[in-house]
């Protein structure tokens, strides 16, 4: 398990209401001096604030107590800009992980693959939608900020799906590489752990599925399209909207959308099968751009398309909202007025039949657009596309290295497991 430093954890909601100061109380004392710190995004960072995981015991908040002056965001911006410096970013920091497993089972009917696999825990784009937030908490981070700028590395992930590949009770199947988190963010330019880990996946002649919004995955064109000439890999390209300002604070560190539909069109010319994913669906947010974006993705050459409709589980809900009063403050409430009416009149529903599509008018109406843009474009849903991939000519790894054994206790005594 990866050890990481324990920070000072961000603010998780508006500071409460504070009551109307008695007659006891000291008369300077306003509900006033009790001021939350503003949320200001900062640049090239999706979060706002490093909201604490749902696991920790103590919160902490940041106020004005008035017995010293507090500068606030605004003000040490400001301040940096007159000295001509620039305010002080957010650094990523990387720790490396010895993982006990790599390839993660799941039977979820909404879901059209049973094998996945993520080489990295957190991820540097940042987007505030990101379902993955969450899992952050279980390492005792924030899904805030600490989610996007405290990373883990499974530098043993080849040799772990190496070794899985090589059990004579694997049943091969597609596995998909990136479905919690991008395998191909940031850190994979020095990583290279999907490089190795999908270079497995070719010569065992396993199929692989991917998901990604970055442009890296043009480095791996010679292992795709080599797989994909015989229906072994398939690729799906993430493009939630084409508004080049919302995508810089939705999706902070991942390609720009015109960057991305290139991809599209650099894969479809290797021959190798691509789908546009509209994932999420933000109502007044990037869902004016759905029909436009599944042309503009076909005209580059993707063979199906799908979408998903926003997911706010756990954590990820108060993330969105501050989000949305840091960047659209003038229409916060009404975006969220209209989740909740694909939510049953709650901010997420995990309902495996509803969870991705939302019920109700407007979830019908945005199925009934696509469906509509579907038939027009004459492109089918991209769940499909799993159905088309070979397993048939896998081969078992003749070899796979060896588990490391434990070191023996030098004191003698046994260990209880």
């Amino acid at each position: 398990m990866a050890s990481f430093p324990k920070f000072p954890q961000g603010i998780a909601q508006p500071f409460p209401t504070q009551p109307t100061p008695t007659a006891e109380d000291d008369p300077t004392l306003t509900p006033a001096t009790f001021i939350h710190r503003s949320q200001v995004a900062q640049k090239g960072r999706g979060a706002v604030t490093n909201l604490r995981g749902r696991y920790e015991s103590v919160s902490r908040e940041e106020f004005d107590d008035g017995w010293q002056p507090m500068r606030w965001a605004e003000e040490e911006a400001a301040a940096a800009l007159e000295q001509d410096e620039e305010p002080a970013r957010l650094k990523t920091i990387v720790t490396e992980e010895t993982a006990k497993s790599i390839i993660s089972r799941n039977t979820s009917p909404d879901l059209p693959f049973s094998l996945s696999l993520n080489p990295y825990r957190g991820c540097e784009h940042g987007c505030i939608y990101c379902f993955a937030r969450p899992s952050h908490s279980y390492l005792g981070l924030s899904p805030g900020l600490d989610f996007e700028s405290r990373l883990v590395a499974k530098t043993n992930a080849p040799e772990l799906l190496l070794r899985e590949l090589a059990k004579p009770s694997y049943q091969p199947d597609t596995i998909t590489v990136g479905i919690n988190t991008d395998a191909y963010q940031p850190i994979e330019r020095e990583r290279q752990l999907t490089r190795r880990i999908l270079q497995i996946l070719h010569d065992c002649e396993n199929p692989v599925a991917m998901i990604t919004k970055s442009a890296l995955i043009e480095r791996d064109i010679d292992l795709l399209a080599a797989m994909a000439a015989k229906d072994q890999a398939i690729v799906a390209v993430t493009i939630t909207t084409f508004d080049p300002a919302i995508a810089r604070t939705l999706e902070p560190r991942a390609a720009s959308p015109a960057r991305r539909l290139r991809v599209i069109r650099t894969l479809a010319e290797a021959g190798i099968p691509v789908s546009v994913s509209i994932a999420p669906v933000i109502p007044f947010v990037t869902e004016p751009d759905l029909e436009r974006v599944m042309e503009a993705a076909v005209e580059a050459g993707a063979r199906q398309a799908g979408y998903i409709v926003l997911r706010l589980p756990w954590e990820v809900s108060p993330l969105f909202r501050q989000w949305l009063q840091a960047h659209f403050p003038d229409r916060a409430a009404r975006v969220m007025n209209r989740i909740q009416d694909m939510r049953g009149g709650k901010d997420y529903d995990a309902d495996f039949a509803t969870r991705m599509r939302g019920t109700g008018v407007w979830a019908d109406l945005l199925q009934q657009r696509f469906e509509k843009a579907s038939r027009r474009l004459g492109i089918h849903h991209r769940n499909r596309a799993f159905a088309t991939l070979d397993a048939s000519c896998f081969k078992r790894p003749q070899w796979a290295p060896q588990a490391p054994r434990q070191p023996a206790r030098s004191d003698g005594q046994m260990d209880l497991f």
